[in-house]
């Protein structure tokens, strides 16, 4: 058992967000261990498999060109 496994199991995880998928997933990394964590649907945290950063990074496409959509709307509509 490593030393960080060890700190982790008595203390429990020390998580930072390391990825802002949209407003409300977000991904997760302990900081002792590197156990990586994500939101699932019903904002519960979950651990981060290959399925779900998939899911993830679909995600982030979707909701940043609709938010870059949206900015355009705005502006163009702004200068009329």
């Amino acid at each position: 058992m490593t030393p960080t496994k060890l700190y982790c199991d008595f203390f429990g995880h020390n998580y930072e967000v390391t990825r802002k998928v949209t407003n409300h997933v977000k991904e997760y990394t302990c900081k002792c261990c590197k156990k990586q964590l994500t939101t699932n649907s019903n904002g519960q945290l979950i651990e981060l498999t290959p399925k779900y950063e998939e899911i993830n990074s679909a995600l982030e496409r979707i909701y940043n060109n609709r938010r870059l959509r949206l900015k355009q709307k705005t502006i163009s509509s702004s200068i009329y």
